[in-house]
């Protein structure tokens, strides 16, 4: 299991990272691949993923035996299962998955936020599920209302989707913008800032690590940002079709809450019932 500090930092890299047009442009024209990628799928019978070592509950490999796990790779099997192939895992990390994709050296990476900045050069899947944005404080904040105030100090890492809900919901408010996720989980152990803004998965992590930090609230009205699945962006709309359909049938068949609690619990140690109620899944 990955201490806080390097799954917060890792999770931070997704949620702050931006692409650059050209220079993914010029990695995918290098390796002149037009094959589409489903049909690359069917000809291999071979899936493979990109995964970030370090950054369970999403993924996790296991230092003793190098299996990987984590409720990422929990769907990745289901999706290989349900396209009778292979499953091949191939290790990146956050900020590298993007160019992965770009150049076709995977098939699709689980976890990635659909940016404007990433839009422009990989493709995503509908919502696999979303992701809500939580407050951690030792004050209970109801409303984003009452955080929307001058005399309230709200921690965030620069740049992230964090930075970016609160500066558009909470303008009044006086943002610390940090670094790192990290360093803002920091300053309000130390008391510099009130709250820390961080989507629920990250919020219960570092609570159940450093329960002192105060307690998760989920701040009405609900924001979130969707959780999808990154794909190389490509004409033949067959491959993210495909995953689209599996989606659908994973979520008709109530399997997307379960795979993500259960693997909270076994690698974070957070229980069902440590989440709130209104989070969506």
């Amino acid at each position: 299991m990955t201490n806080r500090r390097s799954f917060i930092t890792g999770m931070a890299g997704l949620a702050a990272a931006t692409a650059i047009p050209n220079v993914f442009a010029q990695a995918a024209a290098a390796t002149g691949s037009t094959e589409p990628t489903l049909a690359r799928v069917q000809r291999t019978k071979t899936l493979r993923i990109g995964a970030v070592r370090g950054a369970a509950p999403y993924y996790n490999k296991d230092l003793a035996s190098g299996e990987w796990g984590g409720f990422m790779i929990d769907f990745a099997r289901s999706l290989a299962a349900s396209l009778n192939v292979k499953l091949e895992i191939n290790e990146t990390t956050w900020g590298n998955s993007v160019l992965d994709l770009q150049t076709h050296k995977i098939d699709l990476f689980f976890g990635m936020n659909p940016t404007p900045a990433r839009r422009e050069v990989i493709g995503f899947s509908e919502p696999l599920f979303l992701n809500a944005f939580t407050v951690v404080s030792k004050k209970e904040f109801k409303t984003w209302a009452d955080l929307n105030k001058p005399e309230v100090k709200i921690a965030v890492d620069i740049g992230s989707s964090h930075d970016q809900m609160i500066t558009r919901v909470c303008p009044n408010a006086t943002i610390v913008r940090l670094e790192k996720a990290d360093d803002a989980t920091l300053a309000l152990q130390t008391g510099r800032v009130d709250a820390q803004v961080l989507v629920w998965l990250l919020a219960l992590n570092i609570l159940k690590k450093n329960p002192s930090l105060g307690k998760m609230t989920v701040p009405q009205p609900l924001e979130a940002t969707s959780t999808n699945i990154g794909v190389p962006k490509e004409e033949d709309k067959a491959w993210v079709e495909t995953i689209n359909k599996w989606i659908a049938a994973e979520r008709a068949a109530g399997k997307i809450k379960p795979t993500v609690l259960g693997n909270l619990q076994k690698l974070s140690g957070v229980k069902p019932e440590d989440v709130p109620p209104q989070i969506p899944l």
